[in-house]
């Protein structure tokens, strides 16, 4: 029988998959003997199949005549083979992928056979055959539609009971092989963008729901990873681990795409689900206390660490109410948020009231000195008030006081992690003005429009019920006038001016540092106080003169060069709408390796390296002292003096000299050239 397999026929004809059926029913058990034919006729079939959907719709209606689907279910049965049941999963994943007649997909999954092949207790020991399960499984997600996606599921009192394709996917959600992640998350997107009402409350019922706890808590490890990595960097950096970490960056940040995406499908039950794991799983027992400044051992994750995955989330996840949590919970101590492994965090309940979900978590959190009266305030399941979180808080040391810490007396890494969330709450859509003003870090012209607006609803006239003194927002009722937005906004500006008098921290953070300043004064007139400029101007005069000493030094014939090109880099950095750098820059070197530690100090290559440190530092701060002076950046390092800036300027506003910062004889930046060779 199987010798005539071989003989000549018209491949793509009637009569080939006539025959080929016609071999394969009677094949009662597969043994060695008739193992490759009936793996070649059931590539063969898929084949013939998928050529007749486009040419003759006689192949189908013999297929279903002929109820093939029963003797490929059949035929899995009594084989007992591996690679059976490759061919088999393959040849119908090819035809689900392939097939484009409505009639013929509608048939292929209403049909008691898929959900027996999906059900099969497959050996998945072997990898190869587990990818070719999940390909089959991907497949029929990508023809789900309101109509098919009912014949996949088993209903009772019009409610999902079972859903055979999406509940074995979801077990393969952590597999090691990153492949296999994807598709399954492929997979998940094809249902939850259906729109089905009844699988909707079906994915979010127990334990479905648990696959989103699984979700963050898988993320949770690649986290805690994530920081391990970071940390044997910073010990031992090397391209090995540098590599590592840019891989592992860029898996979480997938992640946190899938999850923006999940959100995205409008499920409203499952954007709330995963907004509360996120706070209840990763946010409030790993991320905020690694943010306090002194350091305890079961801290699983630094403190840079954790400021990078807040800003991804932010800047990923688009959720105002996970935003609002976040910036809500800097009000807190950094103590505030500690484990109790002795409670039990209340399940999720979903808003249509079908069934409450009981889950049991280990890691549940109380906010010490906020758990009763700010927790509720900081749960998704309700808009986030932060005049009750404000009014309610506490007089210690906040996480908002633990950022502006780290500016003012962190390292490197430390000062741009922090610079970094300040600057992705700043550009948060999703954050309300009122708690950008309470962060103090709302840009002078939002909080004008912000001021405006409120003086247009309480009217003019009322002034009882004006929120301002001294153009300066201050709210009634919900706020204490400790937390008013000029006071805070000053605590920035503070540590802020704080850091450009920092010797041990690069050039290119501090430009950071220069970019965010800009950012909130970019619209006022007279925003740096007296003790601002006088920081600032001293700070300008002791780089000018660190200037004219390299001058004099190894490498004066290249001052020039090196000034005009850092000048223009620099005005690129402070002018553009966002930093530097993206997110993942935070872990890789910040500046190429030092020579100072390998070198003489009299060496030329030490020499070059100061240079440039102080060129940057000096140019960063020549700019700043010109935006302070109400002026616009010119291209190139300005030639006229100062005392030519008219009277408004913010230094005249300020009571301070406003003919700004004298050069003297010794240096003007566009003469630099002729003082270095005389």
């Amino acid at each position: 029988m199987w010798s005539s397999f071989w003989r000549s026929r018209d491949r793509f004809s009637l009569d080939e998959l006539r025959y080929l059926i016609d071999q394969l029913q009677k094949v009662q058990i597969v043994n060695n003997d008739n193992k490759n034919f009936v793996i070649e006729a059931l590539r063969s079939i898929s084949e013939l199949i998928t050529y007749g959907d486009q040419h003759d719709s006689n192949y189908f209606d013999f297929f279903m005549e002929r109820q093939v689907m029963g003797e490929f279910v059949r035929i899995l049965m009594v084989s007992g083979t591996v690679s059976i049941s490759l061919q088999l999963l393959q040849t119908m994943s090819i035809m689900i992928q392939n097939l484009k007649s409505e009639r013929a997909i509608y048939y292929m999954i209403n049909n008691e056979h898929i959900n027996i092949l999906i059900t099969y207790s497959f050996d998945f020991r072997n990898e190869e055959l587990l990818s070719h399960y999940i390909s089959f499984l991907r497949a029929i997600s990508g023809k789900l539609d309101k109509n098919t996606i009912s014949l996949l599921v088993k209903t009772q009192n019009e409610e999902v009971v079972s859903f055979p394709l999406y509940v074995e996917a979801i077990r393969f959600a952590s597999n090691e092989d990153s492949m296999i992640r994807t598709a399954v998350r492929a997979l998940t997107l094809n249902v939850y963008h259906v729109g089905d009402e009844s699988v909707n409350r079906f994915v979010v019922k127990a334990p479905q729901a648990d696959y989103f706890s699984n979700l963050i808590t898988f993320f949770q490890k690649q986290c805690i990873y994530l920081n391990g990595l970071v940390s044997e960097t910073l010990k031992n950096p090397n391209s090995h681990t540098t590599t590592a970490i840019v891989n592992a960056v860029d898996e979480i940040e997938d992640n946190l795409y899938y999850i923006s995406d999940v959100i995205s499908a409008g499920i409203a039950d499952v954007g709330r689900l995963i907004t509360d794991n996120i706070l209840q799983l990763l946010i409030f027992p790993l991320l905020l206390p690694s943010l306090q400044l002194d350091a305890v051992n079961d801290i699983q994750i630094g403190a840079s660490t954790s400021l990078y995955l807040l800003c991804c989330i932010l800047r990923i996840v688009k959720i105002k109410d996970l935003a609002n949590t976040i910036a809500a919970s800097l009000f807190c101590p950094p103590e505030a948020f500690v484990s109790d492994s002795e409670t039990t965090l209340k399940g999720y309940v979903p808003d249509h009231g079908h069934e409450t979900q009981q889950t049991e978590n280990k890691n549940v959190i109380e906010v010490d000195g906020c758990s009763n009266n700010i927790m509720p305030s900081l749960s998704s399941s309700s808009p986030v008030h932060l005049e009750d979180i404000i009014s309610k808080g506490v007089s210690r040391l906040t996480l908002r006081d633990a950022l502006l810490s780290y500016i003012t007396a962190g390292d490197d890494l430390q000062v741009l992690s922090s610079l970094r969330m300040l600057t992705t709450l700043l550009q948060t859509k999703e954050l309300d003005a009122t708690m950008l003003d309470a962060l103090g870090i709302l840009p002078q012209r939002k909080q004008n429009k912000k001021l405006l607006l409120q003086q247009a609803l309480v009217g003019e006239d009322s002034r009882e019920d004006q929120f301002f003194l001294s153009g300066r927002g201050f709210i009634r009722d919900g706020f204490s006038c400790e937390l008013d937005g000029y006071l805070q906004n000053l605590k920035v500006l503070d540590a802020l001016v704080t850091l450009f008098c920092r010797s041990n921290i690069s050039p290119e953070t501090l430009w950071d540092g220069g970019w965010l300043l800009r950012q909130l004064l970019l619209y006022s007139e007279a925003e740096f106080n007296n003790q601002h400029l006088e920081l600032l101007r001293g700070l300008y005069k002791n780089y000018t003169s660190a200037l004219l000493e390299e001058a004099r030094g190894t490498w004066p014939d290249l001052l020039v060069t090196v000034l005009c090109d850092e000048w223009k880099r620099c005005k690129r950095a402070m002018e553009a709408p966002s930093p530097r750098k993206e997110l993942k820059c935070m872990f890789l070197p910040l500046d190429k390796p030092s020579f100072d530690d390998v070198l003489p100090s009299e060496s030329s290559f030490v020499a070059g390296e100061r240079m440039c440190k102080v060129v940057k530092v000096f140019v960063l701060l020549h700019q700043l002292q010109i935006f302070s002076l109400g002026r616009a950046l010119p291209e190139q390092p300005p030639t006229c003096p100062p005392s030519k800036i008219p009277e408004n300027s913010r230094a005249g506003n300020a009571g301070l000299d406003v003919s700004g910062p004298k050069l003297g004889s010794e240096l003007r930046l566009g003469c630099v050239a002729c003082m270095i060779i005389g």
